[in-house]
């Protein structure tokens, strides 16, 4: 296993180039609605403090690869979750193991990613709003920042401090109005109301967004959520759904979502990859609600394992 590349954190982060990856997990998401993906639902091992989930998966083109992940309760951050693994990508031909990869940034920008994708597909133009300041939400202001750096970006959370700190990780110019956002009597609330898009990257166990904070035609990107439901009722009930496979709402927890668990019958979630691809509708109705609710999937570890290699070895992109 000499010729075996292993990165660091450090390293696989800088090897996650953000407009290779936003390919990447297109290509991915649209193999999991195609149904050319193996991946078997996540599975997990249970201890008093969190998780271990274990990922594996293969996407024609992309590669074969597997994730091991603990998901903990951070006691020094009230909240907040960790997550950290390995990520080993393996060539599809014969097995050989190629990488070995920090998971924690594999995750965060995989992440960002699908959710950026469905924010790019089914959000109407106005104000963007970052629900967190966690590693998640870390992960989708630099991401946006890659990808749109004149696009303004209004950070909330709890914490005014951290939500200036996350904000500051925009281009210059946006740290003033994101500071006001965020230090209002209720700085989500306020930012939320005003909201095209909302990505939502918390470590919540109950509903941190309400249905009655949204204005029509808001498209919500919901990516947190592991120990329990980031979004209410409400926003489910009256929401188009999308995720990124029916699993999200056809298995438990942890591999399913807790917001679309027991869906009346007769709602319908459409896969990501199928409107990115063009074979099912996004947004119908300028006024409707949008959620998707990312669970994650394998596949996309494995496009983001498969840049991270591609990049570390210097090969150009396709």
């Amino acid at each position: 296993m000499n010729d075996v590349l292993v990165l660091d954190r450090a390293a696989t982060a800088a090897a996650l180039d953000p407009h290779r990856l936003m390919a990447a997990v297109s290509e991915a998401l649209v193999a999991v609605a195609r149904g050319t993906v193996s991946a078997p639902p996540r599975t997990a091992a249970f201890a008093p403090g969190g998780l271990l989930g274990a990922m594996p998966g293969y996407v024609p083109g992309l590669g074969l690869a597997a994730k091991l992940v603990s998901v903990f309760a951070d006691p020094a951050r009230p909240g907040r979750s960790s997550h950290r693994g390995v990520v080993a990508l393996f060539d599809p031909e014969d097995g050989r193991p190629l990488a070995f990869m920090d998971a924690e940034p594999v995750t965060a920008w995989r992440t960002a990613a699908a959710a950026t994708h469905s924010a790019l597909a089914l959000a109407r133009p106005g104000p963007v709003v970052v629900v967190g300041t966690g590693a998640q939400a870390r992960a989708q202001v630099r991401l946006l920042a890659a990808l749109r750096p004149t696009e303004p970006v209004t950070v909330a959370g709890r914490d005014p401090a951290a939500a200036r700190a996350l904000a500051a990780l925009h281009p210059a110019g946006l740290a003033a109005s994101l500071a006001d956002a965020a230090e209002s009597a209720n700085g989500i609330e306020t930012a939320v109301r005003e909201a095209a898009t909302v990505y939502c990257c918390t470590g919540a166990t109950r509903p941190v967004l309400r249905r009655d904070w949204l204005a029509p035609g808001t498209h919500v990107s919901s990516v947190g959520g592991s120990h329990g439901p980031e979004l209410d009722a409400g926003t489910v009930r009256d929401a188009a759904l999308f995720a990124e496979w029916h699993g999200a709402a056809d298995t438990p927890p942890p591999s399913g979502a807790h917001e679309l668990q027991g869906l009346p019958e007769g709602r319908t979630v459409t896969l990501l990859g199928s409107v990115l691809s063009g074979e099912a509708p996004g947004r119908t109705s300028p006024d409707g609600l949008t959620v998707f609710k990312s669970t994650g999937h394998a596949a996309l570890d494995v496009a983001a394992a498969y840049v991270v290699h591609r990049t570390a070895l210097g090969h150009p992109p396709e």
